[in-house]
Protein backbone atom coordinates (compact mmCIF):
# COMPACT_ATOMS: atom_id res chain seq x y z
CA UNK A 1 0.00 0.00 0.00
CA UNK A 2 1.27 3.40 -1.00
CA UNK A 3 1.03 5.41 2.40
CA UNK A 4 1.67 8.86 0.40
CA UNK A 5 -1.84 8.28 -1.65
CA UNK A 6 -3.41 7.04 1.36
CA UNK A 7 -4.90 10.42 2.51
CA UNK A 8 -6.28 10.92 -0.64
CA UNK A 9 -8.04 8.13 -0.94
CA UNK A 10 -9.95 7.67 2.19
CA UNK A 11 -11.45 11.35 1.21
CA UNK A 12 -12.09 9.96 -2.21
CA UNK A 13 -14.49 7.06 -0.39
CA UNK A 14 -15.45 9.90 1.96
CA UNK A 15 -16.53 11.90 -1.16
CA UNK A 16 -18.34 8.76 -2.57
CA UNK A 17 -20.40 7.88 0.58
CA UNK A 18 -21.72 11.17 1.06
CA UNK A 19 -23.04 11.08 -2.59
CA UNK A 20 -24.14 7.92 -2.24
CA UNK A 21 -26.00 8.86 0.70
CA UNK A 22 -27.29 11.88 -0.31
CA UNK A 23 -28.71 10.40 -3.78
CA UNK A 24 -30.47 7.83 -1.77
CA UNK A 25 -32.45 10.45 0.57
CA UNK A 26 -33.42 12.17 -2.97
CA UNK A 27 -34.71 9.19 -4.22
CA UNK A 28 -36.23 7.41 -1.34
CA UNK A 29 -36.87 10.05 1.02
CA UNK A 30 -38.46 10.25 3.78
CA UNK A 31 -36.53 7.93 4.64
CA UNK A 32 -35.10 6.76 8.32
CA UNK A 33 -31.40 5.99 9.12
CA UNK A 34 -32.09 2.32 9.45
CA UNK A 35 -33.26 1.99 5.89
CA UNK A 36 -30.62 4.28 4.19
CA UNK A 37 -27.73 1.97 6.08
CA UNK A 38 -29.52 -1.08 4.54
CA UNK A 39 -29.84 0.83 0.90
CA UNK A 40 -26.12 2.65 1.54
CA UNK A 41 -24.56 -0.94 2.81
CA UNK A 42 -23.04 1.14 5.22
CA UNK A 43 -22.36 0.94 8.97
CA UNK A 44 -25.29 2.78 11.45
CA UNK A 45 -21.97 4.93 12.42
CA UNK A 46 -21.62 5.82 8.83
CA UNK A 47 -24.51 6.69 8.44
CA UNK A 48 -24.89 8.64 11.62
CA UNK A 49 -21.70 10.88 10.69
CA UNK A 50 -22.08 11.61 7.43
CA UNK A 51 -26.11 12.56 7.89
CA UNK A 52 -25.13 15.03 11.05
CA UNK A 53 -22.61 16.62 8.47
CA UNK A 54 -25.47 17.12 6.35
CA UNK A 55 -27.88 18.37 8.47
CA UNK A 56 -24.96 21.22 9.69
CA UNK A 57 -24.81 22.05 6.10
CA UNK A 58 -28.32 22.51 5.51
CA UNK A 59 -28.39 19.71 3.11
CA UNK A 60 -31.06 17.72 4.44
CA UNK A 61 -33.57 17.70 7.12
CA UNK A 62 -35.34 15.33 9.56
CA UNK A 63 -39.55 15.19 9.37
CA UNK A 64 -41.86 12.57 10.71
CA UNK A 65 -43.15 10.01 8.54
CA UNK A 66 -45.27 6.92 8.91
CA UNK A 67 -43.70 4.10 7.89
CA UNK A 68 -45.33 1.50 5.95
CA UNK A 69 -47.37 -1.48 7.91
CA UNK A 70 -46.69 0.71 11.18
CA UNK A 71 -49.73 1.90 13.40
CA UNK A 72 -47.58 3.10 15.81
CA UNK A 73 -45.91 6.55 16.23
CA UNK A 74 -44.23 8.40 13.05
CA UNK A 75 -41.07 7.63 12.52
CA UNK A 76 -37.88 10.09 11.75
CA UNK A 77 -37.19 10.10 8.64
CA UNK A 78 -34.58 12.25 6.21
CA UNK A 79 -35.27 14.69 3.06
CA UNK A 80 -33.25 17.49 1.73
CA UNK A 81 -33.08 20.44 2.38
CA UNK A 82 -33.82 22.14 -1.48
CA UNK A 83 -34.21 25.97 -0.27
CA UNK A 84 -31.13 26.55 1.79
CA UNK A 85 -28.85 26.75 -1.32
CA UNK A 86 -28.63 28.31 -4.58
CA UNK A 87 -26.60 28.02 -7.92
CA UNK A 88 -26.57 29.65 -10.93
CA UNK A 89 -27.53 27.59 -14.51
CA UNK A 90 -26.05 29.24 -17.59
CA UNK A 91 -26.20 28.52 -21.22
CA UNK A 92 -24.77 30.32 -24.17
CA UNK A 93 -26.85 29.23 -27.36
CA UNK A 94 -27.39 31.32 -30.90
CA UNK A 95 -26.58 34.60 -29.72
CA UNK A 96 -28.41 34.87 -26.22
CA UNK A 97 -27.37 33.94 -23.06
CA UNK A 98 -29.76 32.72 -20.22
CA UNK A 99 -29.11 33.34 -16.92
CA UNK A 100 -31.16 30.81 -14.30
CA UNK A 101 -30.66 30.74 -10.59
CA UNK A 102 -32.06 27.55 -8.87
CA UNK A 103 -32.65 25.82 -5.69
CA UNK A 104 -31.36 22.22 -5.32
CA UNK A 105 -34.95 20.99 -5.98
CA UNK A 106 -33.80 22.24 -9.71
CA UNK A 107 -36.83 25.04 -9.35
CA UNK A 108 -35.98 27.97 -11.57
CA UNK A 109 -36.54 30.82 -8.65
CA UNK A 110 -35.63 33.53 -11.23
CA UNK A 111 -34.38 33.25 -15.45
CA UNK A 112 -32.89 35.86 -17.74
CA UNK A 113 -32.32 35.44 -21.67
CA UNK A 114 -29.90 38.29 -22.99
CA UNK A 115 -28.87 38.90 -26.09
CA UNK A 116 -24.87 38.01 -26.79
CA UNK A 117 -23.35 39.79 -29.38
CA UNK A 118 -19.58 38.98 -30.76
CA UNK A 119 -18.20 42.69 -29.78
CA UNK A 120 -15.27 43.71 -31.04
CA UNK A 121 -14.01 46.39 -27.76
CA UNK A 122 -14.01 43.26 -25.72
CA UNK A 123 -13.32 39.47 -25.33
CA UNK A 124 -16.17 37.44 -25.10
CA UNK A 125 -14.74 36.19 -21.59
CA UNK A 126 -14.92 39.62 -20.12
CA UNK A 127 -18.64 40.21 -21.60
CA UNK A 128 -19.71 36.78 -19.60
CA UNK A 129 -17.84 37.62 -16.38
CA UNK A 130 -19.83 41.05 -16.37
CA UNK A 131 -23.10 39.72 -17.33
CA UNK A 132 -22.67 37.33 -14.06
CA UNK A 133 -21.91 39.96 -12.13
CA UNK A 134 -24.82 42.09 -13.04
CA UNK A 135 -27.33 39.22 -12.40
CA UNK A 136 -25.71 38.41 -9.14
CA UNK A 137 -26.10 42.43 -8.10
CA UNK A 138 -29.76 42.54 -9.55
CA UNK A 139 -30.93 39.50 -7.65
CA UNK A 140 -29.37 39.23 -4.72
CA UNK A 141 -31.85 39.80 -2.29
CA UNK A 142 -33.22 36.27 -4.04
CA UNK A 143 -29.77 34.82 -2.98
CA UNK A 144 -29.31 32.13 -0.18
CA UNK A 145 -26.10 30.23 0.21
CA UNK A 146 -24.51 29.89 -3.60
CA UNK A 147 -22.91 26.25 -4.25
CA UNK A 148 -21.75 26.18 -7.35
CA UNK A 149 -22.03 27.86 -11.16
CA UNK A 150 -22.81 25.42 -14.29
CA UNK A 151 -22.08 26.57 -17.91
CA UNK A 152 -23.49 24.63 -20.93
CA UNK A 153 -22.73 26.02 -24.58
CA UNK A 154 -21.89 24.65 -27.85
CA UNK A 155 -17.93 24.12 -29.51
CA UNK A 156 -15.10 22.27 -28.53
CA UNK A 157 -15.14 22.13 -24.43
CA UNK A 158 -12.79 20.52 -22.08
CA UNK A 159 -14.63 19.97 -19.15
CA UNK A 160 -12.25 19.12 -16.78
CA UNK A 161 -10.18 21.97 -17.44
CA UNK A 162 -13.47 24.54 -17.93
CA UNK A 163 -11.43 25.72 -20.84
CA UNK A 164 -13.37 26.38 -24.40
CA UNK A 165 -11.32 25.89 -27.55
CA UNK A 166 -13.43 26.56 -30.01
CA UNK A 167 -17.23 28.33 -29.92
CA UNK A 168 -19.15 28.85 -33.25
CA UNK A 169 -20.06 32.11 -34.29
CA UNK A 170 -17.49 33.48 -31.62
CA UNK A 171 -13.73 34.83 -31.92
CA UNK A 172 -12.61 32.30 -28.70
CA UNK A 173 -9.84 30.17 -28.60
CA UNK A 174 -8.84 28.36 -25.47
CA UNK A 175 -11.15 30.65 -23.58
CA UNK A 176 -10.52 29.55 -19.49
CA UNK A 177 -14.12 29.90 -18.78
CA UNK A 178 -13.91 27.72 -15.81
CA UNK A 179 -10.85 29.17 -14.09
CA UNK A 180 -11.96 32.31 -14.84
CA UNK A 181 -15.18 32.35 -13.45
CA UNK A 182 -14.04 30.42 -10.21
CA UNK A 183 -11.42 33.12 -9.18
CA UNK A 184 -14.23 35.93 -9.98
CA UNK A 185 -16.94 34.21 -7.21
CA UNK A 186 -14.71 31.76 -5.35
CA UNK A 187 -17.21 29.15 -6.50
CA UNK A 188 -16.77 25.48 -7.85
CA UNK A 189 -17.38 25.98 -11.76
CA UNK A 190 -18.80 23.56 -14.05
CA UNK A 191 -17.62 23.81 -17.86
CA UNK A 192 -20.06 21.04 -20.25
CA UNK A 193 -21.19 20.85 -24.18
CA UNK A 194 -24.38 21.79 -24.02
CA UNK A 195 -25.62 18.16 -25.83
CA UNK A 196 -23.94 16.06 -23.64
CA UNK A 197 -25.46 18.28 -20.57
CA UNK A 198 -29.01 17.51 -22.28
CA UNK A 199 -28.44 14.08 -22.13
CA UNK A 200 -27.58 14.15 -18.54
CA UNK A 201 -30.70 16.07 -18.05
CA UNK A 202 -32.97 13.78 -19.62
CA UNK A 203 -31.41 11.27 -17.68
CA UNK A 204 -31.55 12.75 -14.53
CA UNK A 205 -34.90 14.26 -15.08
CA UNK A 206 -36.65 13.53 -17.96
CA UNK A 207 -37.04 10.71 -20.86
CA UNK A 208 -33.93 8.59 -19.68
CA UNK A 209 -34.73 8.47 -15.89
CA UNK A 210 -33.82 4.95 -14.72
CA UNK A 211 -32.10 4.01 -17.44
CA UNK A 212 -28.44 2.66 -17.29
CA UNK A 213 -27.05 2.84 -20.84
CA UNK A 214 -28.78 5.24 -23.47
CA UNK A 215 -27.44 7.07 -26.73
CA UNK A 216 -29.11 10.44 -27.03
CA UNK A 217 -28.20 12.05 -30.90
CA UNK A 218 -29.90 15.38 -31.52
CA UNK A 219 -30.73 16.64 -35.57
CA UNK A 220 -30.72 20.48 -35.24
CA UNK A 221 -28.26 23.13 -36.93
CA UNK A 222 -25.63 20.55 -36.13
CA UNK A 223 -25.18 17.02 -35.43
CA UNK A 224 -23.94 15.69 -31.99
CA UNK A 225 -24.93 12.89 -29.77
CA UNK A 226 -24.13 11.76 -25.74
CA UNK A 227 -23.75 8.48 -23.92
CA UNK A 228 -24.79 7.48 -20.61
CA UNK A 229 -23.08 4.01 -19.76
CA UNK A 230 -23.38 2.72 -16.84
CA UNK A 231 -25.65 5.25 -15.40
CA UNK A 232 -22.80 8.04 -15.99
CA UNK A 233 -22.35 10.40 -19.00
CA UNK A 234 -19.59 9.26 -20.87
CA UNK A 235 -16.32 11.15 -20.89
CA UNK A 236 -17.98 13.50 -18.39
CA UNK A 237 -14.81 15.08 -17.46
CA UNK A 238 -13.04 15.32 -20.40
CA UNK A 239 -14.88 15.84 -24.05
CA UNK A 240 -18.24 13.83 -23.16
CA UNK A 241 -19.55 15.12 -27.05
CA UNK A 242 -19.76 12.47 -29.27
CA UNK A 243 -18.80 14.09 -32.48
CA UNK A 244 -20.96 12.12 -34.70
CA UNK A 245 -22.17 14.80 -37.02
CA UNK A 246 -18.00 15.10 -38.21
CA UNK A 247 -17.77 11.22 -39.32
CA UNK A 248 -17.75 11.25 -42.94
CA UNK A 249 -19.86 8.71 -45.27
CA UNK A 250 -19.14 9.96 -48.29
CA UNK A 251 -15.75 9.98 -48.95
CA UNK A 252 -16.85 12.40 -52.03
CA UNK A 253 -19.53 14.24 -50.70
CA UNK A 254 -20.27 17.71 -50.24
CA UNK A 255 -16.92 19.76 -47.88
CA UNK A 256 -18.10 20.45 -43.92
CA UNK A 257 -17.22 23.60 -42.72
CA UNK A 258 -14.74 21.36 -40.58
CA UNK A 259 -12.33 20.51 -43.89
CA UNK A 260 -13.78 17.35 -44.43
CA UNK A 261 -16.05 15.65 -46.95
CA UNK A 262 -19.21 14.32 -46.69
CA UNK A 263 -19.57 14.56 -43.11
CA UNK A 264 -22.80 13.14 -41.57
CA UNK A 265 -23.66 16.91 -40.71
CA UNK A 266 -23.93 17.76 -44.57
CA UNK A 267 -26.81 15.07 -45.03
CA UNK A 268 -28.70 15.28 -41.47
CA UNK A 269 -28.57 18.84 -40.19
CA UNK A 270 -31.33 20.43 -40.74
CA UNK A 271 -29.79 23.10 -42.78
CA UNK A 272 -29.08 20.60 -45.10
CA UNK A 273 -32.47 18.72 -45.08
CA UNK A 274 -33.95 22.40 -46.52
CA UNK A 275 -31.67 23.08 -48.45
CA UNK A 276 -32.28 19.71 -50.20
CA UNK A 277 -35.59 20.32 -50.33
CA UNK A 278 -35.58 23.65 -51.74
CA UNK A 279 -32.93 21.83 -54.86
CA UNK A 280 -35.82 18.85 -55.48
CA UNK A 281 -38.78 21.72 -54.94
CA UNK A 282 -37.41 23.00 -58.14
CA UNK A 283 -38.43 20.21 -60.06
CA UNK A 284 -41.83 19.09 -58.28
CA UNK A 285 -44.09 22.18 -59.28
CA UNK A 286 -46.64 20.59 -58.23
CA UNK A 287 -45.99 20.24 -54.49
CA UNK A 288 -47.56 21.49 -51.67
CA UNK A 289 -44.47 23.04 -50.39
CA UNK A 290 -44.69 25.99 -53.02
CA UNK A 291 -47.57 27.33 -50.70
CA UNK A 292 -45.95 28.67 -47.86
CA UNK A 293 -42.28 29.53 -47.04
CA UNK A 294 -40.27 26.47 -46.54
CA UNK A 295 -39.45 26.12 -42.68
CA UNK A 296 -38.91 22.88 -40.89
CA UNK A 297 -42.41 22.99 -39.58
CA UNK A 298 -44.06 23.57 -43.09
CA UNK A 299 -41.80 20.66 -44.40
CA UNK A 300 -42.93 18.15 -41.39
CA UNK A 301 -46.50 19.58 -41.59
CA UNK A 302 -46.33 18.19 -45.47
CA UNK A 303 -45.11 15.17 -44.48
CA UNK A 304 -47.27 14.49 -41.96
CA UNK A 305 -50.16 14.94 -45.36
CA UNK A 306 -48.28 12.88 -47.22
CA UNK A 307 -46.29 14.78 -49.62
CA UNK A 308 -43.88 12.57 -51.28
CA UNK A 309 -40.76 15.04 -51.48
CA UNK A 310 -41.29 15.91 -47.85
CA UNK A 311 -41.63 12.24 -46.44
CA UNK A 312 -38.70 10.90 -48.76
CA UNK A 313 -36.11 13.79 -47.45
CA UNK A 314 -36.83 13.72 -44.11
CA UNK A 315 -36.85 9.47 -43.95
CA UNK A 316 -32.97 10.04 -45.89
CA UNK A 317 -32.17 12.09 -42.85
CA UNK A 318 -33.64 9.26 -40.75
CA UNK A 319 -31.08 6.80 -43.08
CA UNK A 320 -28.18 8.40 -43.04
CA UNK A 321 -28.64 8.81 -38.84
CA UNK A 322 -29.66 5.07 -38.41
CA UNK A 323 -26.40 4.04 -40.20
CA UNK A 324 -24.37 5.76 -37.66
CA UNK A 325 -26.07 4.54 -34.62
CA UNK A 326 -26.05 1.14 -36.08
CA UNK A 327 -22.54 1.72 -35.25
CA UNK A 328 -22.82 3.30 -31.65
CA UNK A 329 -25.29 0.40 -31.17
CA UNK A 330 -23.07 -2.20 -31.89
CA UNK A 331 -20.57 -0.32 -29.59
CA UNK A 332 -22.56 0.73 -26.66
CA UNK A 333 -25.19 -1.99 -26.40
CA UNK A 334 -28.05 0.74 -25.03
CA UNK A 335 -31.79 0.07 -24.08
CA UNK A 336 -33.21 3.54 -25.03
CA UNK A 337 -31.98 5.84 -27.63
CA UNK A 338 -33.24 9.50 -27.85
CA UNK A 339 -33.96 11.94 -30.34
CA UNK A 340 -33.85 15.33 -29.78
CA UNK A 341 -34.94 17.16 -32.79
CA UNK A 342 -37.40 19.87 -34.50
CA UNK A 343 -37.98 17.18 -37.10
CA UNK A 344 -39.52 14.73 -34.10
CA UNK A 345 -42.87 17.01 -35.46
CA UNK A 346 -42.67 14.26 -38.03
CA UNK A 347 -41.65 11.12 -36.08
CA UNK A 348 -43.98 9.17 -37.75
CA UNK A 349 -41.71 9.70 -41.01
CA UNK A 350 -38.47 10.09 -39.29
CA UNK A 351 -38.49 7.47 -36.54
CA UNK A 352 -39.44 3.79 -38.76
CA UNK A 353 -36.88 5.47 -41.22
CA UNK A 354 -33.90 5.31 -37.87
CA UNK A 355 -35.44 2.36 -36.65
CA UNK A 356 -35.20 -0.23 -39.93
CA UNK A 357 -31.77 1.09 -40.28
CA UNK A 358 -30.17 0.29 -37.07
CA UNK A 359 -32.01 -2.86 -37.02
CA UNK A 360 -30.85 -3.98 -40.87
CA UNK A 361 -27.02 -2.24 -39.81
CA UNK A 362 -27.06 -3.52 -36.18
CA UNK A 363 -26.80 -6.97 -33.99
CA UNK A 364 -29.98 -8.39 -33.72
CA UNK A 365 -29.33 -9.20 -30.09
CA UNK A 366 -28.38 -5.65 -29.30
CA UNK A 367 -31.13 -3.65 -31.82
CA UNK A 368 -34.17 -6.17 -31.63
CA UNK A 369 -35.38 -4.68 -27.59
CA UNK A 370 -34.15 -1.40 -28.69
CA UNK A 371 -36.64 1.35 -27.58
CA UNK A 372 -36.31 4.47 -30.18
CA UNK A 373 -38.15 7.83 -27.93
CA UNK A 374 -38.20 11.55 -28.57
CA UNK A 375 -36.70 13.33 -25.81
CA UNK A 376 -38.70 14.88 -23.09
CA UNK A 377 -37.53 18.52 -23.33
CA UNK A 378 -37.74 20.06 -26.70
CA UNK A 379 -35.77 22.45 -25.25
CA UNK A 380 -33.67 21.70 -22.57
CA UNK A 381 -32.83 25.62 -21.61
CA UNK A 382 -30.77 25.76 -18.46
CA UNK A 383 -31.78 22.53 -17.20
CA UNK A 384 -28.64 20.80 -18.66
CA UNK A 385 -26.73 23.12 -16.28
CA UNK A 386 -28.91 21.42 -13.38
CA UNK A 387 -27.98 18.34 -14.16
CA UNK A 388 -24.23 19.00 -13.96
CA UNK A 389 -24.72 20.05 -10.35
CA UNK A 390 -27.31 17.07 -9.86
CA UNK A 391 -24.46 14.63 -10.98
CA UNK A 392 -22.00 16.42 -8.66
CA UNK A 393 -23.82 16.07 -5.51
CA UNK A 394 -24.41 13.01 -6.70
CA UNK A 395 -20.97 12.02 -6.48
CA UNK A 396 -20.67 13.71 -3.44
CA UNK A 397 -18.27 16.64 -4.90
CA UNK A 398 -20.11 19.23 -4.08
CA UNK A 399 -20.41 17.49 -0.60
CA UNK A 400 -16.76 18.46 0.31
CA UNK A 401 -16.34 20.27 3.79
Amino acid sequence: MNLDTQPGHIDQIKQTNAGVVYRLIDLHGPVSRIELSRLAQLAPASITKIVREMLDAHLVQETEFQEPGSRGRPAIGLILDTLAWHYLAVRLHQGALTLTLRDLSSRALVEERLPLLDKAQQPLLTTLVDEVDAFFIRHQRRLERLMAIAITLPGLINAASGVVHRLPSYRVENMPLGDTLAQRTGLPVFVQHDISAWTLAESLFGAARGAQDVIQIVIDETVGAGVISGGQLLHKNGRALVAIGHTQIDPYGQQCYCGNHGCLETVASTGSLLALAARRLETRPESILHQQPLTLASLCLAAQQGERLARDAIAGVGEHVGRMLAMMVNLFNPQRILIGSPLNQAADVLYPAVRSTIRQQALPAYSDALELTPTEFNEPGTLGAAALIKDALYSGYLLQG
